[in-house]
């Protein structure tokens, strides 16, 4: 069994551009609004004060053709200086969103930019990941051969490794049809909602899962697995 948080949100990069600081690392605790990281801003703010010049100068121009009653010129004037400062307002919007900021309380599951500083990065791209540290989700990897046995509904308990002296109750959630390969067998993978979370939970952290199904004589416990094995095994050596 896995811890997971509910949520887990991407920050990308809004621009394309360089890395210029990073201020946290993977596993990180850190509060809404607290900076992560930071691009290089120094192309933006050149081409800042082009536009904000261009802007500045075609609105002398358009005083000028309105003190000469050239309304056609000062129409013209006009609308490059509305472009101008479209252009301004944009690049000032890019500036903003060149600080990485934290979108809430949570923890950095993924990302480590403090070894890509001065490293490109493309608009889009994945810089960082953060899970909310009040709102989690266990998920378990159970057999092929017993998850015939799980239904939505059924309540588990969980004891994770960095914390074994403390169990934490489950109600399973969803069933994912879909197999996947872990140890060398087939398990799929099972949801569950944690019925209370502690300060002392980190997303990622791993242990066992138990899902109460019914109750059952030791033997059948004991034996089940093999008797079915067995049973595939002469079934599928049938004529």
């Amino acid at each position: 069994a896995a811890l997971e948080g509910t949520v887990h949100r991407s920050l990308v990069a809004p621009i394309d551009g360089y890395i210029a600081e990073a201020k946290v690392r993977s596993g990180a605790v850190v509060e809404k609004g607290e900076l992560l990281a930071t691009l290089d801003d120094r192309d933006l703010r050149l081409e800042l004060r082009r536009w904000q010049s261009e802007r500045d100068e075609y609105a002398n121009l358009h005083r000028r053709a309105l003190a000469k009653f050239e309304r056609a010129e000062a129409k013209v004037l006009q609308a490059q200086m509305g472009k101008a400062a479209a252009q301004v307002a944009l690049i000032e919007e890019q500036l903003a969103r060149t600080q990485i900021l934290a979108p809430f309380d949570g923890a950095i599951v993924t990302g480590d930019l403090s070894h890509s500083l001065g490293a490109p990065v493309e608009r889009g791209q994945v810089l960082l990941e953060i899970a909310p540290l009040d709102a989690y989700r266990v998920s378990l990897n159970v057999s092929e051969d017993d998850i015939a046995h799980i239904r939505a509904g059924q309540r588990g308990s969980l004891v994770l490794a960095a914390l074994p002296n403390e169990a934490f109750a489950f109600v399973v959630e969803q069933v994912i049809g879909i197999a996947q390969v872990d140890g060398g067998k087939n398990v799929f993978r099972v949801e569950a909602r944690l019925d209370s979370a502690s300060p002392s939970l980190r997303p990622g952290m791993k242990g066992v899962g138990k899902v109460f199904v019914e109750r059952r004589n030791l033997l059948w416990i004991w034996t089940h697995n093999v008797l079915d094995r067995i049973g595939l095994w002469l079934w599928s050596r049938m004529p």
